[in-house]
């Protein structure tokens, strides 16, 4: 089952080695990582995107609950969250369809950051379905490269990470 964990953690050099190594000495994968500073510039919050069984994800909870540099860990998969990814996209964008890719971007609400003779770059957000989905609307032919973040997750309510 897919998981997305996010971190509370010290803002200091060699954290991310240590979560990262944590990962790679067990054989667990970490599909997507994101990390940056909070609204108090001595804590990163850290988005992390692994998959396992439940007992895989408790005892990764745990070791990295031993790890001195984390602060607090929530498992955003647990409850209700939101979750949003950002993709920017550069598609061939000559002559014959211009039009078309721009109407594509409109009906999956992307915006148009770059305008060359032969191409655009599309930035998006949105949870990773929908930005699979764009993908797959524009013909393959047309996709000169593909860059994303990974996801970002915030819990809904009065659940949160926080100090």
């Amino acid at each position: 089952m897919r998981h997305i964990i996010s971190i509370l953690m010290e803002n200091e050099s060699g954290a991310l080695s240590r979560v990262a190594g944590l990962f790679s000495a067990r054989g667990y994968n970490i599909e997507s990582l994101t990390v940056a500073p909070t609204e108090d510039p001595s804590l990163s919050r850290m988005t992390l995107v692994t998959r396992g069984s439940e007992e895989i994800i408790e005892q990764i909870t745990k070791q990295l609950n031993k790890l001195v540099e984390i602060v607090k860990l929530l498992d955003l998969s647990e409850g209700l969250h939101i979750e949003r990814e950002m993709m920017l996209v550069k598609i061939k964008a000559e002559r014959a369809n211009r039009e078309e890719v721009k109407r594509l971007v409109e009906i999956f609400r992307g915006s148009i950051i770059d305008v060359t003779d032969t191409s655009y770059i599309v930035e998006m957000t949105g949870d990773g379905d929908k930005l699979d989905a764009f993908i797959r609307a524009v013909h393959e032919d047309l996709v000169v490269e593909v860059v994303r973040t990974g996801p970002s997750g915030i819990a809904r309510g009065a659940k949160g990470l926080s100090l």
